[in-house]
């Protein structure tokens, strides 16, 4: 393909997006590590400072194993609400260079400024204006991965951040460029778990056939590789391997599924306690499906024991999506019955699937002149909490302590802060 007309394809990831976010608020934490996530024992962390990451801190470590490695970090619970308010500001920086912007998360994203150059500059330009804006304006930080897809985007934005060492943290390059035609120089010396799809058995594997770094890949027998890993994945790693990705840049992607799970501080062995979770748990979800404007047709419960954390799940789909909470419990409520706590839950979610429009059909009754309308009991709830805030209304067994706590986005998921909980 002509230099011309090559995909420019950025890969936008915000620096320790949660701890700069909290840092804003807490300038007096700066130069410190600083966690945020769950901060109870059965918590993880969900970002690290790069203070904290030199003493091996990372996302998706179990918050009891940080405080060991860093004693004196300084842990904050996570604030969802707030990250999704900053991330929609830094959304609305992308758009301005591109309406191809897919978010994959709150803090990262993949934009295609293909059409954009003739206004706004190369790539590396393109990135060094974006960085720039979301500094200004937000006083955040940002790393940018520029190539010709997304997948060796991606991996170049993680060559663009700072590196944090035992004894000092190298700023990164901010911006980092994989130029047209240096794609096999860019991913031959990195290590084989770099590729998507390598996890540590496909790792440990590869390591038995000598794979260690990209280049290994070229020079590995395709016999001895698809037999190992099986012909497809065999397949997907050689192509990674030269840098093949030709997917586009999605950027109206509809969710898939809506839904809300919470960990326990302490185990819950009762089944009336676990109702109770389900009717929270199941006005949180019935609330984000309505906000969306879709209902769901598969109910999907999810309980995690704390005999060696094995997880079970339940679904059932019916014919029509539905968006009511108290529907939701009537069609879960049975399957969770069937569910024996005794051994002790730490954990239950609740998700809709299959999601589409919701249609109901009066009955006779409903067409009565006294009748309450269908959902207008919902729809009440919605209001008072547009109006008043989340915590304004709900379910009985939202009342803690004399207080309204429905289940919020976001707020367990990096598990139970307190241990009272």
């Amino acid at each position: 393909m002509p230099r011309e007309q090559t995909r420019t394809i950025l890969h936008a990831d915000m620096d320790a997006f949660f701890v700069s976010v909290e840092l804003r608020r807490h300038p007096e934490l700066m130069g410190q590590p600083v966690v945020v996530g769950g901060t109870g024992n059965r918590g993880v962390v969900a970002a690290a400072s790069y203070e904290a990451r030199r003493f091996g801190v990372h996302s998706a470590l179990p918050s009891s194993i940080a405080k060991r490695r860093c004693p004196h970090a300084v842990f904050l619970p996570g604030d969802h609400e707030l990250y999704a308010k900053v991330s929609a500001d830094v959304r609305e920086i992308f758009d301005r260079f591109t309406p191809l912007v897919e978010p994959l998360s709150l803090d990262e994203a993949f934009l295609d400024v293909t059409g954009s150059r003739r206004l706004f500059g190369t790539g590396a330009e393109i990135g060094d204006q974006i960085r720039q804006a979301v500094r200004d304006e937000l006083d955040l930080g940002c790393c940018i991965g520029v190539a010709s897809n997304k997948f060796l985007a991606k991996l170049a934005s993680v060559e663009a951040k700072p590196i944090p060492r035992p004894d000092r943290i190298d700023p990164g390059l901010g911006v980092k460029v994989v130029e047209p035609g240096t794609e096999q120089a860019f991913l031959d010396p990195l290590k084989v778990q770099r590729l998507w799809g390598v996890g540590p058995a496909t790792l440990d594997k590869l390591h038995r056939l000598g794979v260690t770094v990209v280049s290994d890949l070229h020079r590995v027998d395709r016999s001895a590789l698809g037999a190992a890993l099986g012909k497809n994945q065999a397949n997907h790693l050689l192509a990674l391997a030269i840098g093949a990705d030709d997917r586009a840049v999605e950027p109206d992607r509809d969710a898939k599924s809506i839904g809300h799970e919470e960990t326990y501080a302490r185990n819950v062995h009762i089944v009336s306690e676990m109702r109770t979770n389900l009717v929270r748990l199941s006005d949180a979800v019935a609330t984000r499906l309505r906000k969306a404007g879709v209902g769901a047709r598969t109910l999907t419960l999810k309980v995690r024991f704390d005999d060696g954390f094995h997880t079970i799940t339940r679904s059932t789909t019916g014919r029509e999506a539905i968006d009511s909470a108290e529907t939701i419990v009537a069609l879960l409520g049975p399957i969770m019955e069937t569910v024996d706590p005794s051994p002790g839950v730490r954990l239950i979610g609740v998700s809709g699937s299959n999601l589409g429009p919701v249609f109901h059909q009066m009955t006779l009754d409903e067409a009565a002149d006294d009748a309450p309308v269908h959902g207008a009991t919902d729809a009440a709830m919605d209001r008072i909490r547009d109006r008043f805030g989340a915590d304004a209304i709900g379910p009985a067994s939202s009342i803690r302590g004399g207080e309204v706590q429905n289940v919020k986005r976001g707020g367990q998921q990096w598990g139970p802060d307190q241990e009272h909980q």
